[in-house]
């Protein structure tokens, strides 16, 4: 049974990170899911460019568990929403490390881990439906009709997020995630040079084989070489 919480409604928010937090009190998390957002911030500062229609939500809560394990949460939270698009939708997505929902057309979503005095934030943007996308980004859906109710989604994969959260930090579905993240096996370009992504670690950096050895990657801008390899498409939807 999934943590329960708290769910907040909004037609607009300036940030439902931001909105989150500040409603977020006790012990009982907060989720807040807002039809537009107009001030959303993405990962490594940039800009959010709002789609035709799109999920934009955040939950805010105080974990469990330890803070050294906190570094696996934004896999956690990656896994639910794969695992809620699935299972909503039939359309396969898959993972780029660390925070990417991507098809072989391109990123249709994205994830953001935020921590202050003991609360995590984790917001979660998906592009329903997205007639000109901007480059390097899609829509999940090809129309309205077939993209249902944002809210929906919403609480799919937060109610998966929280229940793999009452799990121990090493028994959360770190194999699971492994197979849906399509950057293992790829060429990757990280701050320090270039390899080949051979897996994730248990404490979720991204180990890299180099010329010299074995690397983990903990953050950064971590780009694939070969992105429009990636083998999800949206299949008959």
């Amino acid at each position: 049974m999934a943590t329960p919480y708290a769910i907040v409604e909004l037609h607009s928010a300036d940030s439902t990170q931001d909105e989150a937090r500040a409603r977020c009190e006790g012990d009982t998390p907060v989720l807040v899911v807002a039809r537009h957002q107009s001030a959303g911030r993405g990962r490594l500062g940039r800009d959010w460019v709002e789609p035709d229609l799109a999920l934009f939500s955040s939950i805010a809560f105080e974990p469990a568990w330890p803070v050294d394990a906190w570094g696996r949460i934004p896999l956690v939270a990656g896994l639910a929403v794969k695992e809620a698009i699935d299972a909503s939708s039939g359309i396969e997505v898959g993972l780029r490390w660390p925070n990417d929902v991507v098809l072989e057309i391109g990123k249709v979503g994205g994830l953001l881990a935020e921590s202050s005095d003991g609360t995590v934030v984790v917001g979660c943007g998906i592009n329903l439906v997205w007639d000109e996308p901007i480059p390097g980004a899609a829509g999940l859906h090809h129309d309205l009709a077939e993209a249902g109710r944002p809210r929906d989604l919403a609480v799919a994969w937060v109610d998966r997020f929280l229940d793999r959260l009452t799990r121990p930090p090493d028994d959360w579905g770190i194999d699971d995630y492994r197979r849906s993240c399509v950057t293992i096996g790829r060429r990757v370009s990280y701050a320090a040079g270039t390899g080949t992504a051979r897996s994730v670690a248990e404490d979720g950096t991204l180990v890299v084989e180099t010329p010299t050895g074995l690397v983990n990657v903990t953050s950064g801008e971590v780009r694939l070489h070969d992105p429009a390899t990636i083998p999800f498409d949206r299949g008959g939807s």
